[in-house]
């Protein structure tokens, strides 16, 4: 059952549902563990992925590897920690394997590696190269006369790569109504505005212009998520959803502080610091 979202303002801190809290509780859990991470890359994700797991996709964790399985393609790759709690959540894999969280021993480290545990679909880090992985796996579904859905989740400082373009263009030319993408759009990349970095101008009439059908619309309410992925899973062309994040939603030192995109070192002092302030 899905937990409505519910928010309201305090300052410029929106506060999430319970069910979106006790998510970014478990993120937190895996940075205590691991004493690092892309922490605001997963909070800003969260929404997303509770959304399409919870609601839209079709798995079976019993056979997680079954040919007519949705595909998952996490092209931005930093933001794993949201993938792991929601896969973790869904019983892919059990806690310890969070708790090994870029460990010398553990499976999980700070991008996803294909296939390491069950419900992983791709290998993804180097920003570009998951949206042509996900066209790949939508013409195989043609070929293959597998009836499954992909979909393809970057960053908006993703789509400063030419080869995100070129997959869209394939995807419009081989009119693969069966792959959608998710624009993660916090507006935000590790060293700054991503307007200032790479301005994109309208990103919703240059993806029209490559042939894809365009949706916007607020990644944090879980509402309006899942009414546009259906609207977009009823679509017969490909699709994208500009989904309008805040990177580190829900903690406000994280939406505040860009030094926090990535830590290399977290304390003890820094997490319990995180967690009173979610």
């Amino acid at each position: 059952m899905i937990i409505h979202w519910k928010y309201w303002e305090c300052g410029s801190l929106q506060f999430v549902d319970s069910r979106s809290k006790t998510l970014r509780e478990k993120v937190l859990y895996v940075a205590e563990h691991g004493k690092r991470g892309h922490l605001p890359s997963a909070m800003s994700l969260l929404e997303i992925l509770r959304v399409l797991y919870d609601n839209i996709f079709d798995f079976d964790v019993s056979e997680p590897w079954v040919a007519t399985r949705d595909r998952l393609i996490l092209s931005k790759g930093h933001g794993c920690i949201a993938l792991y709690v929601l896969l973790q959540d869904k019983g892919f894999f059990d806690l310890k394997e969070l708790e090994d969280f870029c460990k010398f021993d553990g499976k999980l480290g700070g991008h996803p590696e294909y296939r390491v545990l069950p419900g992983i679909e791709s290998s993804t880090g180097s920003l570009g190269h998951g949206a042509a992985f996900g066209v790949g796996h939508a013409y195989a579904s043609r070929l293959l006369k597998k009836d499954y859905r992909v979909w393809v989740v970057m960053g908006d400082g993703e789509m400063n790569e030419g080869s995100v373009w070129e997959s869209l263009m394939a995807a419009a030319h081989h009119e693969l109504a069966n792959i959608n993408f998710i624009i993660d759009a916090n507006g935000k990349q590790a060293s700054g505005d991503s307007s200032s970095i790479w301005n994109l101008g309208n990103l919703k009439q240059k993806i029209e212009a490559f042939g894809i059908n365009s949706f916007e619309c607020d990644g944090h309410d879980v509402d309006e998520l899942e009414k546009t992925f259906n609207e977009m899973i009823l679509d017969k062309k490909p699709s994208c959803l500009i989904a309008r994040t805040t990177k580190g939603k829900g903690i406000l030192k994280l939406e505040a502080e860009s030094s926090w995109h990535h830590k290399s070192t977290i304390s003890n002092d820094e997490v319990e610091m995180l967690k009173n302030s979610l």
